[in-house]
């Protein structure tokens, strides 16, 4: 009869394993750390626990039901008893997962990978050790009552913790893979001796920049590059293993960093010989806390750099510019006149931009480009001034400029029937690229529609960013409509201060309510912009 009982029990935990897809997916989107994913947890409540209570009341139920049938236990009549309430404890989680998991747009898909794998597994193990210590402690005693079966109804409950503890028991296991892959990736790296191993960080401009190098390398070197924003060690570790070969003059790494150690980490794998700083601002202050702690961690970047190597920063005139001096390696500056690398006579509008680009110690060279902004050209300068370091030549320079694309969800414009232009920037945004994609949609003509649910990862000043995000966007904007009641609350106060049409503004509970609305107020010559798109884990609505 205890064989028997155990039935139910698996597939109790069956059901909490078909349940556990949308809190695996938050534990994924979060890289996997447990800061973020209790954050992510407090933030989507509802979400993360509402599903496990529901299968825990189904559970109870089932169980019950099956507990107070008046079937004699150890015959047939009970053993079809049993697989009947597991059965249906199976159904119940097949129908509770649809309900709560099925037809909600995933803006970056859950990929099961070998480490989901891995940890579904993990996950497994610790939910039968759960089923296995409420069976010692509340296993029913035959002679009395088989009610103290539903007990194992909590078990789906606690899923966000069952997870937490399939992860910590997971953690010995990834270190020893990750540092397995990662040595072999350095190995492979480090064996070329004349590769060229470029990394380039930045709060902001990482991915564009790196973009843009590769294709003005491109014409004198065989160039890899981490496609995507692939940034992460794990990332490049991929990216080195499956795509590096001998044939490989120039390897392009983009670093990414939300925590203290990220950039540090990155170059105990790369080892760069050359080190690109882009920007250094206000972006995933949550982790960071301070702008001093992102300084520290960029500038990790230039100093892992070996005495003969080569810093190149982007002017700001503030915090990399005080770097470039603190910096006694060999260097570039780019961006002011007459530094190594700038740009006069810039032209930007709707179709692209016009500048005369100069580098020290070369002729001026009028470029034209389709990426659209300023800040591009300040990319395209950054880059320029290093590739010509190289060995790119000016008519190659020029060429490269006016073949460049722009990176999928950053300032692209998508073709829209009916006549409306879209303007896809849906990239997690921060304070700086924010503004200038306000600027590029200012010098469209009227109507200028903005969808935004805002900026996230700011920490303390997030609340106040978006104000000013929502002031600054008055001016460029004629309709707005904001994602998230709760979260764009201050964009909304900074429109209203700026004397905003309130018959201008939308709030919708969703990116597919935003998209509705915008059907019916859009018309022909109209532009839309999609200014960043939280992931899953931020929305505030199905």
């Amino acid at each position: 009869m205890r064989l028997l009982q155990i039935v139910p029990v698996l597939a109790v935990c069956v059901g909490s394993l078909l349940l556990s897809r949308r809190l695996l997916h938050y534990f994924q989107l979060e890289s996997y750390q447990f800061r973020g994913f209790f954050k992510t947890l407090a933030r989507q409540a509802e979400k993360a626990f509402l599903p496990g209570l529901c299968y825990g009341s189904a559970a109870f139920l089932v169980i019950l039901i099956a507990a107070v049938l008046p079937v004699p236990a150890g015959g047939a009549g009970y053993a079809v008893l049993q697989c009947a309430a597991a059965l249906l404890l199976v159904l119940a989680a097949v129908v509770l997962r649809g309900r709560f998991l099925s037809g909600a747009r995933e803006k970056k898909p859950f990929k099961v990978t070998a480490r989901v794998k891995r940890l579904i597994g993990c996950l497994a193990v610790v939910l039968l050790l759960a089923a296995l210590l409420l069976w010692i402690f509340f296993r029913p005693d035959p002679a009395v009552s088989r009610i103290k079966n539903v007990v194992y109804s909590l078990i789906p409950l606690f899923l966000p913790l069952w997870i937490t503890l399939a992860a910590l028991l997971a953690v010995p296991i990834e270190k020893l893979i990750y540092e397995l892959y990662f040595r072999d990736a350095r190995k492979k790296l480090l064996a070329n001796d004349r590769l060229i191993r470029i990394g380039i960080t930045g709060s902001y401009g990482k991915t564009s920049t790196k973009f843009i190098l590769a294709e003005m390398l491109s014409q004198k070197y065989n160039v890899l590059a981490t496609p995507a924003s692939f940034n992460t060690p794990m990332g490049l570790t991929g990216v080195i293993r499956s795509r590096l070969t001998p044939a490989h003059q120039v390897f392009i790494a983009e670093m990414g960093a939300r925590h203290p150690q990220d950039i540090r980490e990155l170059c105990r794998l790369v080892h760069p010989t050359i080190g690109v700083l882009t920007s250094v601002g206000p972006q995933h202050l949550d982790t960071f806390h301070t702008l001093e702690n992102i300084r520290n961690t960029k500038y990790d970047l230039i100093r892992a750099l070996p005495e003969d190597g080569l810093a190149v920063f982007a002017d700001d005139g503030d915090i990399v510019t005080g770097l470039f001096r603190e910096t006694s390696k060999p260097r570039l500056l780019t961006g002011a006149e007459n530094s190594d690398a700038w740009a006069d006579d810039i032209q930007v509008g709707a179709e692209g931009s016009r500048f005369t680009l100069h580098l020290k110690g070369h002729e001026p060279i009028p470029c034209v480009t389709p990426l659209l902004g300023r800040h591009n050209i300040a990319n395209i300068v950054l880059a320029a001034a290093l590739a010509a370091h190289l060995g790119v030549s000016d008519r190659q320079l020029q060429t490269a400029i006016s073949q460049l694309k722009p990176v999928e969800h950053r300032l692209k414009i998508v073709t829209s029937a009916g006549g409306v232009t879209v303007i896809d920037d849906a990239f997690n945004t921060n304070p700086v690229s924010s503004k200038a994609a306000l600027d590029v949609l200012r010098m469209y003509p009227p109507r200028r529609i903005i969808v935004t649910p805002g900026m996230v990862e700011l920490g303390a000043e997030e609340a106040r960013y978006n104000r000013e995000f929502g002031e600054y966007m008055a001016d460029c904007a004629d309709i707005v409509l904001l994602v998230g009641a709760k979260h764009t609350a201050p964009i909304a106060e900074g429109l209203r201060a700026k004397g905003f049409d309130e018959e201008s503004l939308h709030v919708c509970g969703s990116l597919e309510e935003a998209v509705a609305t915008l059907k019916t107020l859009t018309r022909p010559g109209d532009t839309v912009m999609y200014e960043n798109d939280l992931p899953d884990s931020y929305t505030e609505g199905e």
